[in-house]
């Protein structure tokens, strides 16, 4: 396999493929994907031409993610910007295109991967950075989750844990602010939960409520972010709240707690204060042990840190944000927010500079920045 061929054509082919239309971002997605195939089928069968080669596979694979990402944005016209409170009103084909690519033959991370990539609409890059892994791992992933289902027959629809993964990842890439998704992603949800008597179905529905009734408060006039603690909670949608609430509580009344209850109700106790100030962060603690025996996830125990941080006074949270790893995203950003909290501003202006440069989008960059300059100048004027 001659890479160092491969590496001389990625910016010939890359400038086709924008020569003939395709959004330079896209026109890497499609031309990573070219790239992984050429890698498993070369050292087999090596083109006669190999720049033409990777045109056309680059080119196909873009058509496909266009064609994916205009259906994706028709279906998204059909939703209103708020999702309404109640049962979903109508069905279309979205939710069963979910379960058949959450397909028996696959993984359940591959058919989560496929399904973000080809019914979600979303890229590559974001479906590795919902992972915490490679854009290119995650590029091998997906085409070896299109090449196990190429030649299956697609009557068999997957499990629904699967499907709740994915509708939980499409819920958290809208609520983000960078694809708006959050909305159909409920849609989604209350669907599922109006077919499905299942605890975890309405508890990740409570969930997606509870965190999108924050969302008009989540961002300031200027598009800046708003932390939870400063948020105007007038602003906060407590219709929608009071129907995520209705709906956790009758899931936990079943007593077949899963990971998507335990989040919901994290997110209960933020929605249930009055302000901030009055927050019940050591039930919250409670909860995010809860959740992290369910799941053993390096995130929770990340957040888990913070709420420790609350409770029990921010080099609590330092001592437990020490056990975890420092390559996790957003760990120097919760180690600056301890230190702020501790008095530290040195280390903390420090650390927030340096979240701000790893942070994966230009609104958190804009407030890690914003929080480290303010800190510096507070240093500066005693």
């Amino acid at each position: 396999m001659n890479e160092a061929l491969l590496r001389s054509l990625t910016p010939s082919v890359l400038g086709i493929l924008v020569r003939r239309g395709a959004d330079f971002a896209a026109a890497e997605d499609a031309l990573q994907e070219a790239l992984v195939e050429a890698v498993r089928v070369w050292p087999a069968d090596m083109p006669r031409e190999p720049k033409g080669w990777l045109i056309t596979v680059a080119w196909r694979r873009y058509l496909d993610a266009a064609r994916s990402d205009t259906a994706r944005r028709r279906r998204e016209d059909l939703v209103e910007e708020e999702p309404a409170p109640g049962p979903a009103p109508g069905v279309d084909d979205t939710l069963q295109l979910y379960f058949l690519c959450a397909h028996p033959a696959l993984t359940p991370s591959s058919a989560v991967a496929l399904t973000l990539r080809a019914v979600g609409g979303l890229t590559t890059r974001q479906i590795a950075q919902a992972y915490l892994v490679p854009e290119a791992t995650m590029a091998q992933r997906i085409s070896r989750a299109k090449r196990t289902v190429s030649g299956v027959r697609f009557d068999q629809p997957g499990d629904v844990a699967t499907v709740l993964r994915v509708l939980y990842l499409v819920f958290n890439e809208g609520y983000s602010g960078d694809v708006d998704l959050a909305a159909e992603a409920i849609r989604l949800t209350r669907q599922l939960a109006a077919s499905i008597d299942h605890p975890e179905v309405a508890g990740l529905l409570a969930l997606m409520l509870l965190h999108h009734a924050r969302r008009s408060a989540r961002t300031g006039p200027d598009g800046s972010l708003v932390p939870l603690a400063e948020q105007d909670r007038g602003r906060w949608d407590t219709v929608m709240i009071a129907e995520g609430v209705a709906i956790l509580q009758a899931a936990l009344a079943r007593d077949r707690l899963g990971e998507f209850q335990a989040q919901a109700a994290i997110a209960a106790l933020h929605a249930d204060a009055p302000t901030a100030g009055e927050t019940d962060w050591v039930q919250i603690v409670e909860w995010y042990d809860e959740l992290a025996r369910l799941t053993d996830s390096p995130v929770v125990r990340l957040n888990r840190a913070v709420a420790v941080g609350e409770a029990d006074g921010p080099r609590a949270g330092l001592a437990a944000l020490a056990a975890l790893d420092d390559a996790l995203p957003r760990h120097t950003a919760v180690a600056a927010y301890l230190h702020e909290r501790d008095g530290d501003l040195e280390t903390a202006a420090r650390l927030y500079a340096e979240a701000a440069r790893k942070a994966s989008n230009l609104a958190e960059r804009d407030h890690l920045t914003r929080r480290a300059a303010r800190l510096t100048q507070l240093r500066r004027t005693g």
